[in-house]
């Protein structure tokens, strides 16, 4: 348990709660309600031994939290996950209330157990050993098969090491699941093409080969769309979307709209994963108060070139 003022609240409250989700209790020394809950909170964060952080927060001592959280009586607690507050119970309510409260918000222990498995992949990853971050990732899934994350991240992974049934096997419940996600269907596309690279003579024509057939008829969608998918397996990115782009501005729906779910897919692929937020970084103050000062970071150059063709998928299918 930590006491909260208003020069610690952007530390040890918002950008904590990107790492674990913080409940902050909001108490005074006067409130005799808030005496029976204190003792309950603090052995249940023992008992949950870090599956979240409790923070208290006098009420009277720190008028502008209290104020930016809108507290109307004591005891109130909030609870905040990724720097915002996501729910919160007013009184001082008995302990079996308290974990029903807790368990409708806080991961299980086996889904913090597969979440470490992740990061211990991620961690893999960077330091360039991929055969261990695709066991990690695997012990992941078999701990937890509903961490989506770890999913996209061992169907990605087995992709670019070129285990495409594996792939294609590990990807199969999320394509299976209503609604499917977005990042999932960007995957089965990125199959298709290699499967279409791996088995029509096509995938291992130059530039040139195709270009002639198109100068030919520019409404040779077919040889378009090989090509587009030569030139995502070759990892040229741009190229593929340009040349899509040229199918979709002429026949939006040709073969059931393959190119335009293609160029989803791409920038599906390409985009950048959303960094974790401090609150300095978001221009807002303790209380989550917007800074009107602060200037803007600049883009990513792949979040600029994804935004740039999302435009242009847009005014193509307008």
């Amino acid at each position: 348990m930590i006491n909260v003022t208003i020069e610690n609240f952007d530390a040890e409250v918002v950008a904590a709660s990107h790492q674990v989700p913080v409940l902050v209790d909001f108490w005074a020394p006067w409130c005799g309600p808030c005496k029976v809950i204190g003792p309950l909170l603090e052995k249940v964060e023992a008992d949950y031994q870090g599956r979240f952080k409790l923070v208290k927060i006098d009420s009277d001592q720190e008028q502008q939290l209290s104020q930016a959280f809108g507290i109307r009586s004591i005891p109130t607690c909030v609870l905040l996950m990724d720097g915002k507050p996501v729910d919160g119970f007013m009184g001082a309510i008995p302990e079996s209330q308290i974990l029903e409260f807790l368990n409708k918000h806080l991961p299980s222990a086996a889904e913090e157990a597969a979440q470490d498995e992740l990061q211990d992949a991620q961690a893999l990853l960077q330091a360039g050993d991929p055969n261990a971050a695709l066991h990690k990732l695997h012990e992941a899934l078999s701990i937890n098969p509903g961490n989506d994350d770890a999913r996209y991240d061992y169907v990605k992974l087995l992709i670019e090491n070129d285990m495409i049934e594996d792939a294609e096997a590990a990807l199969a419940p999320a394509l299976a699941a209503i609604p499917r996600q977005l990042r999932f269907d960007a995957l089965e596309q990125f199959i298709h093409a290699i499967q279409f690279v791996a088995s029509d003579p096509r995938g291992t024509w130059d530039s040139a080969q195709f270009d002639a057939l198109i100068a030919a008829n520019k409404r040779d969608f077919d040889t378009r769309l090989a090509k587009a998918r030569v030139l995502m397996v070759g990892g040229d990115w741009t190229a593929a979307m340009d040349e899509l782009l040229e199918i979709v501005m002429r026949d939006k729906t040709w073969n059931k709209e393959v190119p335009r779910k293609s160029i989803v897919a791409i920038l599906e692929l390409l985009s950048p994963p959303k960094p974790k937020v401090d609150a300095q970084a978001t221009g807002k103050s303790a209380g989550g108060i917007e800074l009107a000062s602060k200037a803007v970071a600049e883009q990513d150059p792949q979040a600029q070139l994804v935004s740039a063709y999302r435009r242009k998928l847009s005014m193509a299918l307008n």
